[in-house]
């Protein structure tokens, strides 16, 4: 369907059909997900450092551990919801190629490496440190796609 095309409304006359403002009302809500999103990164970040520390009071204890990281891990999973949702959002707004291609970034490097890079992290450090800089570059990309759709309002 075009932009304006002409709809019939039973009473004779045609109508123009608000396609492209509903595109506009979805690029908001891209908008605002993705400014969600990196909020929720902000969190993460003081959840992850609040984990860390809180081990050192339990003594580096697995089973501490594991409550100490609870929160962290609810929100990235919630995290990973969102970028599902960005990218989704993306597709129906017609943000462009870009922002389509880096949503998906996000969630692919979010649902699956963030996963496979904490739970390698447990028996190797490596692993653990990369799960960080993955949280970096996640954050960093949807940055990117936030500035770049704040320059292209609809």
């Amino acid at each position: 369907m075009r932009a304006n095309q002409t709809v019939a409304d039973g009473t004779g006359r045609g109508r123009e059909a608000p396609v492209a403002a509903r595109r506009a009302g979805v690029f908001r809500g891209y908008q605002w997900a993705l400014l969600a999103f990196l909020l929720g990164g902000v969190v993460q970040i003081f959840l992850a450092g609040l984990g860390v520390f809180s081990l050192q009071n339990h003594g580096l204890a697995t089973t501490a551990g594991d409550s100490a990281f609870a929160p962290h891990r609810t929100l990235g999973f919630a995290m990973g919801g969102i970028a599902l949702l960005i990218l989704v959002l993306a597709v129906i707004a017609r943000a462009g190629a870009g922002a389509i291609v880096g949503s998906a970034a996000l969630v692919l490097l979010i649902l699956v490496m963030q996963g496979l890079l904490a739970g390698l992290g447990d028996s190797h450090a490596i692993y653990g440190a990369l799960h960080a800089l993955d949280g970096l570059l996640i954050l960093s990309i949807a940055g990117y796609l936030y500035a770049r759709s704040r320059r292209r309002e609809p």
